[in-house]
């Protein structure tokens, strides 16, 4: 479902997966290491495994309940080793298979892993003309506390007029009160508001429960047949801004 953005006033940005990407992506290295390992994956499976991702992590029932679980796990070890469990069975790992791959796995991430952050280059083209456009620029993400110093360090805080974490409010996407505080701050109407985020589940649940016009941006391809406009590249907002 394609929604005309005609009236819109406002951006909104989801944060991680989307203006900010970490590289290389943790699950393909977990991936890459359940294939090394022996365990045969398709394409699509990986896809599936990726939509799976993004439930559990919107806020998902469990997430909460494996929250809950592990609470009192200090060191989150815990946590991670259950995760990497339920990633492996999604990916269509066995029982024994899981119970051999999941410590050698965990032990890779934990040793070998050395992401680095990365912004799609475009972004630094498309924010000053969206913002020489007129538009408010915002960016709403599911983060627990203030995050100013990694907006700094990408070099994108300069183009925004706020930055929320939603942990700042207490209200997490996709409860649609967590736009509440960014539309009142800047009295817009929802529907004059688009809101950008790379988690179907989190960000278009979320901004379109809101009344906010929900933009799925998926340059990995996994939610191809999502019900509302999608893009692979920032390049692309200029025209849906002009529907």
């Amino acid at each position: 479902m394609v929604v005309s953005t005609k009236g819109c006033k406002a951006i909104f940005f989801d944060l991680d997966g989307t203006l900010r990407h970490t590289v290389p992506l943790g699950s393909d290295i977990f991936t890459e290491k359940a294939i090394e390992l022996g365990l045969p994956i398709s394409d699509e499976k990986q896809r599936e495994t990726g939509r799976w991702e993004h439930y559990y992590w919107a806020q998902s029932s469990e997430l909460m309940r494996d929250t809950a679980k592990f609470k009192d796990d200090q060191n989150d070890h815990a946590f991670w080793n259950n995760y990497a469990q339920l990633r492996l069975e999604k990916l269509g790992a066995t029982p024994e298979q899981i119970e051999t791959f999941y410590p050698l796995i965990n032990k890779h991430m934990m040793n070998e892993y050395d992401p680095k952050n990365w912004v799609p280059p475009e972004l630094y083209e498309v924010l000053p003309a969206l913002r020489s456009a007129g538009y408010t620029l915002a960016v709403l993400s599911n983060r627990r506390s203030p995050f100013m110093e990694t907006m700094v360090e990408l070099s994108l805080d300069q183009y925004f007029d706020q930055i929320m974490a939603a942990g700042d409010i207490g209200s997490w996407k996709p409860d649609p009160k967590v736009f509440d505080q960014l539309l009142a701050d800047f009295n817009l109407a929802p529907e004059e508001t688009i809101y950008i985020g790379d988690n179907y589940y989190a960000d278009v649940v979320g901004a379109r429960n809101a009344g906010l016009i929900p933009v799925l941006y998926d340059p990995r391809g996994i939610f191809p047949d999502a019900d509302c406009t999608r893009i692979t590249s920032f390049t692309e907002l200029a025209d849906i801004l002009q529907n």
